[in-house]
C-alpha cells in the first residue's frame, strides 16, 4: 500500500483551510485517511502551518511521499533537512550530535528570518494606517477651512436680495396674510 502525507480541503467557499494528512494513495482528497498530523491554512500572512513535525518525520522515515505542496510546507519547517540528517546518521557520514546541532542552526536562522517577515509586515500595516489617518486629516482640514472662509465672507458682506420690483404692465403681487 502506498502511503501519503497531502493536504484534505475543508473550510467554506472561498475560504480554504486544509488539514495535512497520511493517506493512502487510492483514497480520494477528502476521503479516509490514516493520520491527521497538522493544518495549513493559506489565507494568513504570512500562511499559517500547524503540524506536528515528529510525526511526520516518523511517516517520513516509514516511507510516506509528500505530495509538492506538503513537501514544500515540510522543506519550511525542517522536517526534510532532519531527514536528509538522519539518514546521513544511519549511513555513518556524520555523528547525531552533529546532525542536532545542524538542526538547531538551522531552525535558529530560519525562525529569525520568519519573524523578521512577521515584524516587516506588522510595520507596513502600521505605515499604511497612519498614513490613511493622515490624508483622512488634510481632507477634513481642507473642508474645515472651506467651510470657515464661506463663514466671513458671509459675515462680512451680508448680501441682501434685491426687492423684486414688477415687471413692466404687471400688478404688484398682493401678501396673503
Amino acid at each position: 500500500m502506498a502511503v501519503k502525507i497531502r493536504l484534505s480541503r475543508r473550510g467554506r467557499k472561498k475560504l480554504a483551510l486544509y488539514d495535512v494528512v497520511v493517506a493512502d494513495a487510492r483514497s480520494p482528497r477528502d476521503g479516509k485517511f490514516i493520520e491527521k498530523i497538522g493544518t495549513y491554512n493559506p489565507a494568513t500572512v504570512p500562511a499559517s502551518i500547524n503540524l506536528d513535525d515528529l510525526k511526520a518525520f516518523d511517516w517520513l522515515m516509514k516511507g510516506a511521499q509528500p505530495s509538492d505542496t506538503v513537501r514544500a510546507m515540510l522543506s519550511y519547517r525542517g522536517v526534510m533537512l532532519k531527514r536528509h540528517l538522519q539518514i546521513g546518521v544511519i549511513k555513518g557520514a556524520i555523528t547525531q550530535e552533529q546532525a542536532d546541532a545542524k538542526l538547531a542552526e538551522w531552525v535558529k536562522t530560519k525562525n529569525d528570518k520568519i519573524q523578521t517577515r512577521i515584524e516587516g509586515i506588522s510595520k507596513a500595516k502600521q505605515s499604511a494606517a497612519k498614513a490613511r489617518k493622515d490624508a483622512e486629516s488634510k481632507v477634513k482640514d481642507a473642508r474645515t477651512e472651506a467651510i470657515r472662509k464661506k463663514a466671513e465672507v458671509a459675515a462680512a458682506a451680508p448680501v441682501e436680495a434685491p426687492a423684486e420690483t414688477p415687471a413692466e404692465g404687471e400688478a404688484p403681487a398682493e401678501s396673503q396674510v
